[in-house]
């Protein structure tokens, strides 16, 4: 029986190639698009998971309450991790861990410049890093201790082995001892270092994360397996109270616990509250393959319910001669799961193909798990799930059909039946106008970001690191700099001038209310920041050495003058911490942060010397390449022992929304495969449709019907369900938009030219989809057609 089966389902396929090669190729694209969703996903959902200890590991995160909201983040003081050991029993380990930077390393002629950490000694028993050379427990324990990567220690010393007890010379004045290598982290790892250092030689660098008021670091936990975290919690809440003395009925911290498996995919906060992440992505990509799976699906039962005329004696014969109604589903849900066997198979080369060209776009190392049997376990969920989809009603309405009536040749398809097949087609372009207006406003979305006055200009700017001698000679530095052709202007900012992280609220002014805490922002520039960023200043002037109180004077930007609120805020007093002085000037608001916040008020203090910062140099227009050339030697005159490394400021801006990037490039492309695969099956419903029609658009010809009013009869059904798809899907969109719209702070205006461009788009495929079956059918010779008559 199932080999009649198996014949009869290949002979129908053989028969009918094009609407075979129709189903195989859409379900094909629907799988394979499936399945590399999949992965990113399976991806995604296992970063900070893969770790041994990974359910009882945690972030400690704090909120920050003060001047009518709260504001999340993982800026704990630096001495918390040791704290917590001593004070909360359910504590195991616990570990500080610094923000990533970037130091030389040389042995040697070989010198290597790398991204780690400082973290606390117990870091690498926490997250069980697999060490080639060292032990854990005893790898940082002292300041000269240092822990590097296989990669690391091959560019050192030729190969890891050699490593271990080695001397390494730090950024060419200290010497640090080799005590672990540890296998190179892998690419999904959410934190990514070459190094470690040790912790008490961090808080000795930086003394003031010494003091309880002050935050900057992360801390990590781990809790003993039968502790409860919510009990942790409660004694967390008012933990810094008595230690931080900032902290009053006025301004609170609290801290809390996040699982080390969330922290990835749940990493924004609300006012307080957990407000998505990358778990944001994750669900729409689950909803995008889901809709692949779905139109792909669609072709598949509208083609075979409309060629169902085809199969109808079939039919009749197998209920005349007793096959039942059971043995006739098995049959046709047999056939949707041959079709659905082979397109999963084509799909499989096809991921094949395409894993490197979907890992360059989305930056990651995803393969096909082939030796796993979870992963063939969920090809056969996709494979039962698709056919099923697919193939049930088929297999439902043939198998219901009336043997009488069939062998009569009186069938003829019901109301109920059309109205069905209608609104499958109507289905499919409801969820193809989703993607597409979802892709128009992604788009638009990443252009205003790219296109947006940021309140200075970021074009033809240049930020170099201001490390070695070039700290101790920066102002040498920058008059040899300002000599050199195609070099505008030159200063340096302390923070990365897209990502300012720095906040207090020890700021005072005459007639501040003494019971509040505002948190300002804030940095250290040099002279000539204003020129160099071409800021705008609205009121006041600039730092300048022609005013040596300058040092104690400050810069503020129109978030704060209004915080502040002084009526003319320029020569008023300001007190930031313990350094009294005055504003100087009052600078236009711009953006030192991502577009995902407001700019917020910022406190701006002149140093013109300073470590560990970013020196921005402005060249000339269309002298940028040249200029480089210059920079690069003056900067190897300055700091021979140290690579030139630079990098663009709109370059680091576009980095900034890497992820947003992302996802708009693979919208555009799951859009466009979306519409492939519905006008497949628009396609092949044109196509039988002029089949069916053949006589009567023969008779029509003859009577005197144009190609045209041909045509436009063959189109026009098929152009009302498209329509209508329009005018359900356009409010889905609108609200599904506008709430992905919601997570940026500056963002465009949903218009509504853009639901009319994806109905344009929408109708115009369809039209050229279904014409192409048209027009042929409408220049056939109608003596072909009508002369069996």
């Amino acid at each position: 029986m199932l080999r009649n089966h198996f014949k009869i389902a290949w002979r129908n396929f053989i028969q009918n190639k094009t609407f075979s090669a129709i189903n195989v190729l859409g379900l094909a694209l629907g799988l394979a698009s499936s399945l590399l969703i999949l992965l990113w996903i399976q991806d995604e959902l296992t970063i900070g998971t893969q770790y041994p200890n990974a359910p009882y590991l945690y972030r400690v995160m704090e909120h920050e309450i003060a001047d009518g909201r709260i504001v999340t983040d993982e800026d704990t003081p630096g001495v918390l991790a040791e704290e917590l050991k001593k004070q909360i029993p359910e504590v195991v380990y616990a570990a500080g861990f610094s923000s990533p930077e970037q130091h030389l390393f040389s042995v040697g002629n070989n010198v290597v410049k790398q991204t780690g950490n400082y973290v606390g000694a117990d870091w690498l028993t926490m997250y069980d890093t697999p060490l080639l050379a060292g032990t854990r427990a005893t790898a940082l324990r002292s300041p000269n201790n240092l822990a590097i990567s296989r990669r690391l220690a091959d560019a050192l010393f030729g190969t890891y082995q050699k490593a271990v007890g080695k001397s390494v010379r730090f950024d060419n004045y200290l010497d640090f001892q080799v005590t672990a290598v540890f296998e190179n982290l892998p690419a999904n790892a959410p934190d990514k270092y070459e190094f470690l250092l040790n912790w008490p030689l961090y808080l000795e660098r930086e003394p003031w994360l010494q003091q309880w008021e002050n935050g900057g670091p992360g801390t990590r936990l781990q809790l003993r397996p039968d502790a409860d975290p919510a009990k942790v919690n409660a004694k967390l809440l008012t933990f810094l109270k008595g230690r931080n003395k900032d902290i009053d009925a006025h301004f609170n911290i609290q801290l809390f616990l996040q699982p080390e498996t969330e922290a990835y995919l749940y990493s924004n906060f609300s006012n307080g509250h957990r407000d998505g992440g990358r778990i944001d992505y994750v669900r729409l990509f689950v909803v995008v393959a889901a809709f692949l799976l779905l139109i792909a699906g669609i072709n598949f039962m509208n083609l075979a319910t409309a060629r169902s005329f085809r199969r109808a004696r079939e039919v009749g014969v197998r209920k005349v001669v007793g096959a039942n109604r059971a043995s006739l589903i098995w049959q046709f849900m047999g056939e949707a799961l041959l079709v659905t066997l082979l397109a999963l198979c084509l799909a499989l080369v096809l991921v094949n193909m395409l894993l490197p060209s979907f890992n360059l776009l989305t930056e990651k190392q995803l393969i096909l798990p082939l030796n796993n049997p979870l992963f063939w376990m969920l090809l056969l969920g996709l494979l039962v799930l698709t056919s099923a989809l697919a193939g049930s009603y088929p297999a439902l309405f043939l198998s219901s059909l009336s043997p009488i009536r069939v062998l009569k040749g009186t069938l003829r398809f019901s109301a109920g039946t059309q109205v069905f097949r209608r609104g499958l087609v109507v289905f499919q372009f409801v969820l193809t106008m989703l993607l597409l207006v979802g892709t128009i406003v992604v788009y638009r979305q990443l252009q205003y970001i790219q296109n947006k006055n940021l309140g200075y200009d970021r074009e033809n700017l240049i930020k170099i690191s201001g490390e070695g001698g070039l700290a101790q000679n920066y102002r040498t530095f920058k008059q040899e700099l300002l000599q050199l052709p195609g070099i505008q202007n030159v200063t340096h900012i302390q923070t990365n001038p897209l990502e300012n992280g720095n906040t207090t609220d020890g700021v005072h002014w005459v007639g501040k209310d003494p019971t509040s805490a505002i948190q300002f922002n804030n940095t250290w520039v040099g002279y000539d920041f204003t020129k160099t960023m071409k800021i705008k200043i609205l009121r006041g002037r600039d730092f300048s050495p022609s005013f040596g109180m300058d040092s104690a004077n400050y810069l503020i930007n129109e978030a704060a003058a209004k915080r502040i609120g002084y009526k003319d805020p320029v020569g008023q007093p300001l007190t930031f911490g313990r350094t009294a002085g005055k504003i100087v000037g009052v600078l236009e608001d711009y953006h030192f942060n991502s577009l995902h916040v407001a700019v917020r008020p910022l406190i701006i203090r002149l140093a013109e010397t300073w470590n560990y910062d970013n020196i921005l140099i402005r060249t000339a227009p269309g002298q940028t390449k040249q200029a480089l050339a210059s920079v690069e030697a003056l900067y190897r005159k300055f700091n021979p022992k140290y690579p030139f490394t630079y990098s663009f400021v709109d370059t680091d801006f576009q980095a900034l929304y890497k992820s947003e990037s992302i996802v708009g490039t693979l919208t555009n492309v799951f859009a466009g495969l979306a519409i492939f695969i519905a006008c497949l099956g628009l396609f092949g419903l044109a196509a039988f449709t002029a089949e069916q029609r053949n006589k009567e658009i023969g008779i029509r010809k003859v009577l005197g019907a144009s190609v045209g009013s041909i045509v436009t009869l063959l189109s026009g059904d098929f152009l009302k369900l498209v329509l209508v798809a329009i005018v359900i899907a356009s409010p889905i969109a609108w609200y599904a938009t506008r709430g992905w719209l919601q997570g940026f702070a500056y963002k465009i205006e949903l218009e509504w030219w853009m639901f009319v461009l994806a109905g344009l788009l929408a109708v115009g495929i369809a039209l050229v989809t279904v014409s192409f079956q048209s027009i042929k059918a409408a220049l056939m010779n109608p003596v072909k057609s009508l002369r069996s008559e």
